[in-house]
């Protein structure tokens, strides 16, 4: 190899080392009030892998994966506020994740048709992580917070908390 294909080959190496290290989950930040921009990647978790780790956040719900294989999965769920208690409900259901039956404040009707609840996490305090293990068949599922702030008149699910997940 002569002297510049050298120079290239090492920058180019440098490069591309440079930017494998830029990957990650979502790394969003909330301003209280507005709704987080940024979505997960869509990925896989690698085989045997049954951990997910969620962010809670004003006023979304960040999987660092959108799908996993059938099995035992762990959902480790982090509120990162900054400013609401929420909670962390597993939903299976055909119906878009933004479209689950809901009452007259905008709450989803857990009972409602066209969907089963699996397992939640209630009342999830600012900077707090706690972990569910659920077993999950093969389908579409919705993660969503169903907390009703009575005090601001907010049903988190109708800000943007829910997220669509897949099990294969």
């Amino acid at each position: 190899m002569n002297r510049p294909q050298l120079v290239m080959g090492t920058w180019l190496a440098a490069a591309a080392l440079a930017l494998a290290g830029c990957g990650g989950g979502p790394a969003a930040t909330a301003t209280p009030g507005a709704t987080a921009t940024t979505a997960p990647v869509a990925t896989t978790p690698a085989a045997g892998t049954t951990t997910v780790n969620v962010t809670l956040q004003e006023f979304s719900v960040l999987p660092d994966v959108t799908s996993a294989a059938a099995g035992e999965i762990t959902f480790s769920v982090t509120n990162t506020g900054p400013n609401d208690v929420h909670e962390f409900v597993v939903i299976q259901t055909d119906l878009a994740p933004d479209a689950l039956p809901t009452d007259a404040v905008g709450v989803v009707d857990e009972e409602g048709g066209g969907m089963t609840v699996v397992n939640e996490i209630e009342d999830l305090a600012v900077g707090a992580t706690e972990d569910l293990t659920v077993t999950l068949e093969a389908g579409s599922y919705a993660l969503i917070c169903n907390i009703f702030d009575e005090d601001e008149n907010e049903a988190h699910y109708q800000m943007g908390m829910y997220s669509a997940f897949t099990v294969e």
